[in-house]
């Protein structure tokens, strides 16, 4: 079986440990994520498993002929060739073995029965013909076409010049590479980062019938949630395994981390206690022994460390401007770029206290409509008009050219920020990931990123009742998200957004507007939730399709409660009390069983870390038979975690539908 193990890997930048004594088991059939606070050293990991950076000390080793292939955040760049051209590279290492396996046929017809090395090149012509007829290199193109058009390129996308493709087009194309090398272990590097929500699905997917081993770092909790069944953490250098979900994950850790605050807490006041003693008495010769006293037990402290970015930061928005019950009102909208229509017929009003996600493949007109609404480009037919007293926010990538680079980020954000939230805003730079000296670094030298976080930022900071953001999550880690989302909430004004988040548009939206090609925009009044339901429903026929938002305009109301209704008529009295009686068995049910399900994900979770442990002992990884023994136990154990997960996921799916019950 291939697998990839590190024991005792240590690795310091300067006077900082990056990593402590790490031990790391990678095999077919892993699926892990690897989570951590921004700057713990995740890429860097990354980057060791994949033998692209040398730790200062520890073991590795990889069974021989595991294949390991890395996809990092980004900085991919191709040119010189076709789509089609570059993605067919991910077939080179098939390539050399097709070239070694025709010498070895060569040496094979020039032999004479009775060489003493006749057998051992059959055997290898053998071996290498079963490598290259498992790798799928004899039907590469149909599968290259699957994989791109998986990840969102159109089949004329394939004969496109590669260097004509914007850095996030070229990072799908890294990504489609990674998925075509078919490797026996996957390292990703924030996969989902450039996908937009139909390829993260067709990703997610992917994933999930993947016969390798991946590790995956990513801030969409979806997606993770999806896709893993146990999350490496790294974190003060150390490097912590937890079975199960991310969700369980979460759960596990938030309750680790508030007896760690608390301790810490406990630690910052008796630090202070002894301080303020030494301050108020040092000068003082009757108390001199207790002065020293003091100092020692000063001395012996060890600190609790609490990385920046474990932190968590609270964020509120200005109060929005009042303004009257319409936002917002669009009339026969059309917009299109030559002969292409990309908003066609659009009527809508917007409610103003409204989160409306817009969704929709790339190219559908998501990011225009922003624009037009947003008053960017005025260049449409059609009318759009703002409703008493809207004042408009909007970001988009595009805005962070607009910054002052000659300012530093904490004079740029205070250029914009309220006087009530001046002192305040190292914290809210914090919660944006510019931490300690990043706050003094000047806008000119800020990568793309930074420069698209300050400007959300900035934008959030001025007060505003209609808020139009394209991608808002974009370079955000899951605690900046989390900071974001919860402001979002709370905010009192109208929010109209584009995301690739399922988490986050889970999180914020009560409408869906649904954006297509080549056919008219259709609203759905409810959540995401809804929204994915009625498209399922509407996949199997079981429904007619919502009304869509056209010229002549459409009434939408939220739907009804089902299970309160019968043949159309509601419920009495005493079967809605049977009623509630069933769903509460239901519940309590379904919650026993996830207590018990978790219970034996943490027990399966020790029980692999304590074979991890005992592959990492020199008497057992220098057995071979006992080395096999435990892999096979660990294997096992993984089999048993990914089922539980399942299983997990299915009662946790179900129990949402009880969270109404008392």
């Amino acid at each position: 079986m291939a697998f990839v193990q590190f024991t005792g890997v240590s690795l310091a930048f300067g006077a900082r440990d990056i990593l402590s004594d790490a031990a790391l088991y990678l095999a077919s059939g892993t699926k892990a994520a690897l989570a951590g606070p921004n700057g713990a050293g995740k890429t860097t990991l990354l980057r060791i498993v994949a033998g692209l950076l040398p730790p200062d000390s520890g073991d590795r080793a990889v069974q021989k002929g595991t294949r390991v292939s890395y996809l990092a955040q980004s900085g991919e760049s191709y040119s010189g060739c076709t789509v089609y051209q570059e993605a067919e590279k991910a077939y080179g290492a098939v390539e050399a073995l097709l070239a070694e396996r025709d010498s070895v046929g060569a040496r094979l017809e020039s032999s004479r029965e009775g060489d003493d090395d006749l057998g051992s090149l059959l055997e290898t012509y053998h071996h290498l013909d079963e490598a290259i007829n498992g790798s799928g290199y004899w039907r590469r193109a149909d599968r290259i076409r699957e994989v791109l058009e998986g990840l969102g390129f159109k089949p004329e996308d394939a004969g496109r010049q590669v260097g004509e493709l914007s850095g996030g087009w070229q990072m799908r194309v890294a990504l489609a590479k990674v998925l075509l090398e078919n490797p026996d272990i996957m390292l990703l590097d924030e996969p989902t980062n450039y996908l937009d929500l139909e390829a993260r699905d067709w990703l997610e997917s992917y994933l999930g019938s993947f016969a390798g081993g991946f590790v995956v770092v990513s801030h969409d909790r979806s997606f993770l949630d999806s896709t893993v069944n146990e999350v490496y953490e790294l974190w003060n250098g150390r490097l912590t395994r937890y079975p199960g979900s991310y969700t369980a994950y979460e759960r596990k850790r938030a309750q680790e981390l508030e007896t760690l605050f608390k301790a810490w807490e406990a630690q910052q006041e008796e630090i202070a206690r002894l301080e303020d003693f030494i301050r108020r008495f040092r000068y003082q010769a009757t108390k001199a022994a207790q002065v020293q006293s003091r100092i020692k037990q000063l001395d012996k402290v060890v600190p609790i460390v609490i990385p920046e970015g474990m932190k968590r930061v609270h964020f509120s928005f200005p109060p929005a401007p009042h303004s009257g019950r319409i936002a917002l009102t669009l009339d026969g909208v059309r917009k299109s770029y030559g002969p292409k229509r990309v908003v066609d017929e659009l009527s809508l009003t917007v409610d103003a206290g409204s989160k409306i996600a817009f969704v929709g493949r790339n190219g559908a007109g998501k990011s225009t409509l922003m624009r037009l609404v947003a008053g960017v480009d005025g260049d449409y037919e059609g009318s759009i008009r703002l409703g008493t007293g809207i004042t408009v926010g909007y970001f988009s990538q595009d805005v962070a050219d607009a910054l002052d680079e000659s300012l530093t980020v904490e004079e740029e954000a205070s250029s914009a920020c309220p006087t009530a939230l001046l002192p305040g805003i190292r914290n809210l730079l914090g919660a944006f990931l510019f931490r300690g000296d990043d706050v003094e670094k000047r806008v000119s030298v800020l990568s793309g990123g930074e420069r698209s976080r300050l400007a959300l930022l900035k934008m959030l900071l001025h007060p505003a009742n209609l808020l139009v953001l394209d991608e808002p999550t974009n370079h955000l880690d899951l605690d900046s998200k989390d900071v974001l989302l919860d402001a979002l909430k709370r905010f009192d004004g109208t929010v109209l957004f584009v995301s690739h988040d399922r988490f986050f548009i889970e999180g914020l939206a009560d409408r869906v507007l649904e954006l297509s090609c080549g056919s008219s925009p259709r609203l759905f009044y409810g959540d995401y939730a809804y929204y994915l339901t009625k498209k399922a429903e509407e996949r199997a026929g079981e429904v007619d399709e919502p009304a869509r938002a056209t010229r002549s305009g459409a009434s939408f109301a939220p739907a009804e409660d089902g299970a309160r209704e019968r043949n159309g008529r509601p419920l009495d009295a005493k079967a809605s009390r049977e009623l509630d009686k069933r769903r509460k068995a239901e519940r309590n049910r379904l919650r026993k069983r996830e207590d018990e399900i978790l219970a034996r994900m943490e027990a399966v979770g020790k029980e692999k870390a304590d074979a991890l442990a005992a592959m990492a002992l020199p008497e057992n990884y220098s057995d071979g038979d006992r080395m096999r023994g435990l892999q096979a136990r660990s294997q096992a154990l993984d089999g048993e975690a990914a089922a539980l997960s399942a299983e997990w996921e299915v009662v946790a799916t179900e129990l949402e539908g009880y969270a109404d019950v008392d």
